[in-house]
């Protein structure tokens, strides 16, 4: 049988590949020379638009489903917004700290070679750290959800498994109850037959006695 959050699960590892790769991005526009930084933002703002239609489509799809089914992946696409939302605020903050960078490289006369240095290598490398564990971090969310996802079904086919029990044993007593009940149907009719056929015996007897008591009187009072 089709899975019927197939196309859910698809678009939320759309989602989450794109939103990797926005990460990384960001955290590569500090080491972008100023004159290409322009290009580079506009770049990643289209990867986020990207990024929202997707989200879209996990939400109609998610309200597409039974609200049983719906309800957990509802709140994914919540998560999943809030997530895009902190990837602009991280993009403004990088590029605010790149523009702040470049003055203070350029008043220590470093210029665009400032990350040539040991030192612009060591901040470039401690950024990319702590945006690959954000990512990290984020990736194991969303496999966690996911367990938590496929573990609530399994226990909804459980139940299921179990009314389908409860269901054919209820059935199997009504069979039975209905054999009962035509069995006893069956001793009850045998019963009206003999009581029926005892009466019809009494009956006759009565009828020979009466008459052998007429034809003694009778032969008594002609003798």
């Amino acid at each position: 049988m089709d899975d019927p959050t197939a196309l859910f699960h698809q678009y939320e590892t759309d989602y989450c590949a794109k939103s990797t790769e926005i990460s990384r991005k960001i955290s590569a526009l500090t080491g972008v020379p100023t004159d290409a930084r322009r290009a580079k933002a506009t770049e990643i703002e289209a990867d986020m638009r990207e990024a929202d239609s997707v989200i879209k489509r996990m939400d109609m799809e998610a309200r597409s489903l039974p609200a049983d089914r719906a309800r957990g992946l509802t709140s994914k696409v919540k998560e999943y917004r809030a997530d895009l939302g902190s990837l602009r605020e991280q993009l403004k903050q990088a590029a605010a700290t790149a523009g702040a960078s470049d003055a203070a490289r350029a008043e220590l006369g470093l210029g665009g070679d400032y990350y040539s240095t040991a030192a612009g290598q060591r901040d470039r490398m401690l950024v990319s750290t702590e945006r690959l564990q954000k990512t990290t971090e984020r990736l194991q969310l969303g496999k966690q959800q996911l367990a938590e996802t496929e573990e609530l079904g399994v226990s909804i086919l459980g139940d299921l498994a179990r009314q389908r029990e409860t269901i054919v044993s209820a059935r199997d007593t009504l069979h039975g109850a209905d054999d009962n009940i035509s069995k006893a149907r069956r001793v009850l009719s045998s019963m009206s037959k003999r009581v029926l056929a005892n009466k019809i015996i009494m009956f006759g007897i009565s009828a020979f006695l009466l008459l052998a008591i007429i034809l003694v009187i009778f032969y008594r009072v002609r003798g």
